[in-house]
Order: structure tokens, then C-alpha cells, then sequence
């Protein structure tokens, strides 16, 4: 009887409630601005490139003329070569829509930078991100080189490693090692995907920046944190073209 009653007890007890969880915390910080930026890279034919880019530079004001060009680049190590890597900004979804309506309607455009590099592109890519909340594009001291850090975290979104990747990147700013000048969260492309944009004087400033980060403790502690939820990581060393206006 005693062991009826206490199986019954364990039935009929109430439930324990599942933790509730708060959509403040279920995502992390909230984007709130509309801006955003378009990550856009061409894989170009490796006979066209000297063409590809002479006409960009000739004619690129006529694409400048309806959008924001924030940074163009030439791949120079990382990957694939013959690349060049671009952002544009938006102010949202409607001003983009309203980009490409123009472009559509620019014969302009289209008979002398369009039509003319259809011809030595393989593939282009796109993928559109927002600036990390607690971050704001930097503004380069003096012409340089770039890297492009492009990090796969494991799918939770910032409220699982948001805090964790920031004091990271943060380790590497407060020492000076570098010149941060962006982070960017994916929004539509390969999700939980953060891209950081470093400025340095040239090569070897940044491999010399790099390594005494690799022997800082307090960069080393803050990178082992940001670890425990990174799945994948590689990185782009970029030269800037002569019109870009991140230099």
C-alpha cells in the first residue's frame, strides 16, 4: 500500500513548468537599424582581369552614381585569386529594390560597365549583413591593405556567442594590434556567419601585429572563450583599388 500511494503521489504531482523562455534573450541584441551591407564577390576569368578591372575603374562612377560603395578590393591571398571583393550600403530592402529598378533603366550603365564585364565573370556572390550592434565602420588612418576574418559560429545566433566574439575582437583592439573597422553579422547568405574588417599598414605590420597577439595572455584567454562555439574559420588578404573609398 505505502508503495501505491507513493507511485500515485509521483503521478498525480504537479508537473514542473518548462523554464519559460524571454525573447529578449532568445536571439541576443536586437538589430535595430534598417541599414545594411551587401557583400558581393566576383570570381573572374583569369585572362579578363586586367580588362575586368580597367573598365570597373573607368566606368564605376556610373554604378557609384545610385548606391554607396563603401570598400572594393582585389583578392590577394585566401582561397581563390582572380576575385574582387566589394560592399555596398543600403538604407533597407526598399532602397536596394529602388537601386536595382534605376540600374534596370540605366542604358548607360548597362552598355559600358555591365554589358561589357558579363563576359569575365565565373560566378558572383552575394550576401547581405548588418553591423554588429556594438560596433561602427572605422576609419582607416592612411592607405593600407585589409583582411577580411570570416568566422562560422555554431547555430544559436549572438545570444549563444555574441558576448564571447566581442571580447575577442575587443582583446585584439585595446592592445592596438590592429585597426578594427567593421564586424558584420550575416543575415541572408550562410547564417551564423561574422565577418571582422581589419586595416594595417601592409603585410608585414599585420603578420607582425599577429603574431605578438598570438603571445598576449589576455588576447589568448579571450580567443579560447570565443573558440567553444566557432565551427569554422578563414580569412581574405585584400589590396585596395584606387577608387575604393575605404583605402
Amino acid at each position: 500500500m505505502l508503495a501505491l500511494r507513493s507511485c500515485l503521489r509521483k503521478v498525480l504531482a504537479p508537473r514542473a513548468l518548462a523554464p519559460q523562455v524571454c525573447s529578449s534573450f532568445a536571439t541576443g541584441p536586437r538589430q535595430t537599424e534598417g541599414t545594411f551591407y551587401e557583400f558581393c564577390t566576383y570570381y573572374l576569368k583569369p585572362s579578363k582581369m586586367k580588362e575586368f578591372m580597367h573598365n570597373v575603374k573607368q566606368n564605376v562612377h556610373l554604378r557609384t552614381a545610385h548606391s554607396e560603395l563603401v570598400g572594393y578590393w582585389r583578392v590577394e591571398f585566401g582561397g581563390r585569386i582572380d576575385r574582387v571583393f566589394h560592399i555596398w550600403k543600403y538604407d533597407n530592402f526598399a532602397h536596394r529594390a529602388a537601386v536595382g529598378k534605376a540600374l534596370a533603366n540605366d542604358t548607360e550603365w548597362q552598355e559600358r560597365f555591365l554589358v561589357p564585364n558579363l563576359a569575365s565573370i565565373d560566378k558572383q556572390e552575394s550576401e547581405i549583413t548588418y553591423l554588429v550592434p556594438w560596433c561602427k565602420i572605422g576609419t582607416p588612418p592612411e592607405e593600407g591593405v585589409y583582411e577580411l576574418s570570416s568566422f562560422l559560429m555554431k547555430p544559436g545566433g549572438p545570444a549563444l556567442w555574441g558576448e564571447a566574439f566581442e571580447r575577442a575582437v575587443n582583446a585584439h583592439v585595446n592592445q592596438g594590434y590592429c585597426k578594427l573597422i567593421g564586424v558584420f553579422h550575416s543575415e541572408y547568405g550562410t547564417l551564423n556567419r561574422v565577418h571582422v574588417l581589419w586595416w594595417s599598414q601592409n603585410a608585414d605590420s599585420r603578420a607582425a601585429g599577429r603574431h605578438r597577439a598570438h603571445e598576449d595572455p589576455r588576447v589568448v584567454s579571450a580567443v579560447r572563450e570565443s573558440v567553444n562555439y566557432l565551427d569554422i574559420q578563414q580569412n581574405m588578404f585584400l589590396i585596395p583599388e584606387s577608387f575604393s573609398p575605404l583605402k
